[in-house]
């Protein structure tokens, strides 16, 4: 009987174990990636600016799991997207009065970035992060910047030559080409040539400068259009000129052991405490890509919440971001995981405890129905 009991009680602890261990938090914290860029004033200037930009990890595994597949042409237009850079197009128009200019600064930028022929393509976030790319990868950043700053940029695409630059439309011939000013038509507007690639941000290619290798090919290139491209994006960077402060979001979950169907509160708050800020909620199913579950805003103590109907089962991630301003660094919670288990998986762990307990009891009843077999009396010695 006792050994009946023990079974019946390490069986029932295995199956605590594994419903307490579904609760805890996946042991990932999260990481802000830093860069910074110079900048000057103008081509030639005096004037220095150092550019901080901070990106979330979840901004960046976001990218990482979307798709990076080439079916046509058109489609490197995707990997163009303003949205996520616009804090760097805001920060350069600090310092820049003219589209040429701001142009220049941003090409300081991707000139910046070491050269490394890349595979497969890119999104700018994951340039940036990685910290090396080429042709193709620094058009997308520059695209980006240059969109989200107002301007009209197309790619320029080279097949012969397996190489891509942009074409920037300016509101004045550029004056600081040294040379000629290089420029191709597109829908009857004239876009000036704006060669990405170069190891020296200081004295680096300028809009409307063109590589030697490249004057004749202008007459075939492709000229892409970005109207394929990302429209709004998830989060976003922060920039800023000063140093960005750093950020902290904590996440609760409950419950984090549910059955499908149900629903599951969400709630956290956003370290400093502002209001009206962003916060994305992030999820990933099982095995699949990172995708945006809600977007919420902050209150005057920078708490968020929301109710999550879950519909899956299996596991199921969150995680919330926040994407930073001109002051803080973006920031991103702690990953949790949360068990989503079915009503028939429910039904089947009923039977299996019943199954045993009943198991267990036969196994006792029949223990103590059992004859009692009497042990022999040694025999009597004659005296």
């Amino acid at each position: 009987m006792e050994r009946a009991k023990k079974t019946l009680t390490i069986t029932l602890l295995v199956l605590t174990v594994l419903l307490i261990t579904s609760y805890l938090p996946t042991p990932c914290q999260a990481e802000t990636y830093n860069v910074a860029y110079q900048l000057l004033d103008q081509p030639n200037g005096s004037t220095h600016y150092r550019l901080n930009v901070a990106i979330p990890q979840s901004l960046y595994e976001y990218y990482q799991s979307q798709s990076h597949r080439l079916n046509t042409d058109d489609d490197f237009a995707k990997f163009v997207t303003p949205h996520a850079l616009e804090p760097i197009a805001e920060n350069l128009w600090q310092i820049y009065t003219d589209d040429e200019d701001f142009a220049n600064g941003v090409l300081m930028i991707v000139h910046q970035i070491p050269y490394m022929e890349t595979l497969p393509v890119k999104y700018p976030v994951e340039t940036m992060v990685e910290n090396e790319g080429d042709c193709d990868l620094f058009s997308y950043i520059a695209a980006s910047i240059l969109k989200a700053g107002g301007l009209d940029v197309v790619l320029l695409y080279y097949k012969n030559e397996a190489h891509m630059n942009i074409g920037v439309r300016l509101s004045h011939q550029p004056y600081d080409a040294r040379g000629w000013a290089y420029y191709v038509m597109y829908k009857n507007v004239k876009y000036y040539v704006a060669e990405c690639t170069g190891g020296n941000w200081q004295i680096g290619w300028r809009v409307g400068e063109c590589p030697d290798d490249l004057k004749q090919a202008l007459k075939t290139v492709q000229v892409i259009g970005l109207e394929n491209g990302e429209q709004v994006s998830p989060g976003q960077v922060s920039a800023s000129y000063q140093t960005l402060t750093a950020s902290s979001i904590s996440l609760t979950i409950s419950p984090m052991f549910l059955i499908q169907g149900g629903t599951v509160t969400i709630s956290g708050q956003l370290s400093p405490q502002l209001q009206n800020e962003t916060v994305v909620i992030y999820i990933q199913e099982n095995n699949s890509p990172w995708t945006i579950l809600q977007t919420l805003t902050t209150d005057s103590e920078g708490r968020f919440a929301c109710v999550w109907n879950v519909k899956t089962t299996g596991m199921c991630y969150v995680r919330a971001s926040w994407s930073g301003n001109e002051e803080y660094a973006g920031a991103d919670s702690s990953i949790y995981a949360i068990t989503i288990v079915s009503m028939l998986f429910v039904l089947l762990l009923a039977i299996v405890i019943v199954v045993v307990c009943i198991g267990v009891v036969i196994a006792l009843m029949t223990r103590q129905k059992q004859p009692q077999i009497p042990e022999p009396s040694p025999p009597e010695i004659p005296s």
